[in-house]
């Protein structure tokens, strides 16, 4: 955890106990960023209504292709975290905090949140607008 953040990195994500979630690309030492949580958390390689999908990527055509399949995957009030380079971590990335923005508003997605996951990456939570989810 960033020695400027004191809130929890599951805490910031929205991640709990019982989540159905799914991590692609993620960088080997991200569950040991989630603690015990991540032993609390069903995380699956494939399959649909999902809480939580963290998407860890640096090209804007893998961000268009995995969002465009990603959305139809989560629960109606469950979310996508994209992760990126930030600026400082000063290693190749297409993606900026607007780009992804306007890729995920194209798609349907509005981001409600921002945070840093670690020291090279951060993070925007984006959900299905509350207009387009599915009532129960």
């Amino acid at each position: 955890m960033p020695a400027y953040s004191l809130t929890p990195l599951p805490q910031k994500l929205g991640l709990t106990p019982g989540h159905r979630a799914r991590l692609l690309d993620a960088p080997a030492h991200f569950l040991n960023l989630l603690g015990d949580v991540a032993g609390q958390v069903l995380f699956l390689d494939e399959g649909s209504d999902l809480d939580y999908v963290h998407l860890f990527v640096n090209e804007i055509e893998c961000l268009e292709n995995q969002l465009s399949q990603l959305r139809s995957r989560i629960k109606p009030n469950g979310m996508i975290w994209v992760s990126w380079y930030k600026k400082s971590a000063k290693l190749p990335t297409e993606l900026t905090e607007v780009r992804i923005r306007e890729t995920a508003l194209a798609l349907g997605l509005v981001d409600v949140k921002v945070c840093a996951v670690d020291e090279q990456w951060s993070g925007l939570k984006l959900v299905i607008r509350l207009k387009d989810r599915e009532k129960p």
